[in-house]
C-alpha cells in the first residue's frame, strides 16, 4: 500500500474496503448456508472491525473442542479435558451470535429498502438462532462423542434471505437472487459511508446482463450517488448512463473508447 509492504491482507481490507459482484455472487442466496454464515462474517468485519476476528477465534476454540472430543473417543484423554473447551465455544458462540445479531439488525433495514426500489419486495433477513450454553452442549455429549464432532452453535447457524417470507434460497427465481445479493450489497456499501465517512470501492461484473432497463437505470443512479465503481458488460449500451470512464478490454489490451 503506497509502496509499502503489508503484513497481512487483513491490513488492505481494513484500510480500503471493497465489495464485489460476480455472477457466482448468487451462491450467497442460492448456497448451503456455510455460505451464508461466511457472507455475512465477512460484512460483519467490515462494519465491526473491532469484531472481525471473532468468527475466526470461535472457530478455533471449536477446532480444539472437537480434537478434544476425538482424543476421548481414542481413550486417550478423559472427559474433564473437555470441559474448558466448551466452556470457550459456548463463550465465544455467544459473542459471534450476539455480533451477527447486531451486525444483521444493521444491514436489514437498508437491504429492504434497496430490494424495494429493485423491485423484490418484502424482503428480510432471518436470522432466528440460540446461542449455545454449556447445559445444552453437555445435554448432547454422547452424539458428538461418537462423531467426533460439536453438533451445535453458530458454525451451523441458517441465516434466511427471505421475499415476502418466501426463502429465496427455495423458491425464489434466479432473477429474484441476483436482485438480493445486489440490494445486500448496496445496503452495506451505504452502511460503510454511514459508518465510516469513506465509500467503498464496487466492483460489478456482469451485474447487467439480466436486469431490465429499469432496473439498470435504478442500479446506475444507486452507484452513482457513491464512490467509486468499476462496472464491466459485454456492450456498452448496456450502460444507462455515460460513464466517467470507458474501457474496451480485449486480450492483451485494455484501450480508452
Amino acid at each position: 500500500m503506497n509502496g509499502a509492504s503489508l503484513r497481512a491482507a487483513e491490513q488492505l481490507r481494513s484500510t480500503v474496503a471493497t465489495l464485489v459482484f460476480t455472477p457466482d455472487r448468487l451462491a450467497v442466496v442460492k448456497g448451503g448456508p456455510a455460505v451464508r454464515r461466511a457472507y455475512f462474517d465477512r460484512t460483519l468485519g467490515r462494519l465491526t472491525p473491532a469484531r472481525a476476528a471473532l468468527p475466526a477465534e470461535y472457530g478455533a476454540a471449536l477446532a480444539q473442542r472437537n480434537a478434544a472430543l476425538r482424543r476421548i473417543q481414542l481413550g486417550v484423554s478423559s472427559p474433564d479435558a473437555l470441559a474448558p473447551w466448551t466452556e470457550q465455544v459456548v463463550e465465544l458462540g455467544a459473542a459471534l451470535v450476539e455480533a451477527r445479531r447486531e451486525a444483521l439488525a444493521l444491514l436489514s433495514p437498508a437491504f429492504a429498502e434497496r430490494s424495494g426500489e429493485l423491485g423484490l419486495a418484502g424482503a428480510a433477513l432471518v436470522y432466528d438462532v440460540d446461542a449455545p450454553t454449556v447445559e445444552s452442549l453437555e445435554a448432547r455429549y454422547t452424539r458428538d462423542l461418537e462423531r467426533g464432532w460439536t453438533g451445535a452453535g453458530p458454525h451451523l447457524d441458517e441465516i434466511g434471505i427471505v421475499a415476502d417470507a418466501r426463502d429465496l434460497r427455495t423458491f425464489g427465481s434466479q432473477g429474484e437472487q441476483r436482485l438480493a445479493v445486489l440490494s445486500l450489497l448496496l445496503a452495506e456499501a451505504e452502511l460503510i459511508v454511514d459508518r465510516t465517512g469513506a465509500p467503498p470501492l464496487l466492483l460489478l461484473d456482469d451485474v447487467l446482463s439480466e436486469l431490465d432497463p429499469e432496473r439498470r437505470r435504478i442500479l446506475a443512479a444507486r452507484i452513482g450517488e457513491s464512490g467509486q465503481t468499476l462496472v464491466t458488460s459485454t456492450t456498452a449500451t448496456a450502460l444507462p448512463i455515460e460513464p466517467s470512464q470507458l474501457l474496451e478490454v480485449a486480450p492483451g489490451r485494455a484501450e480508452p473508447r
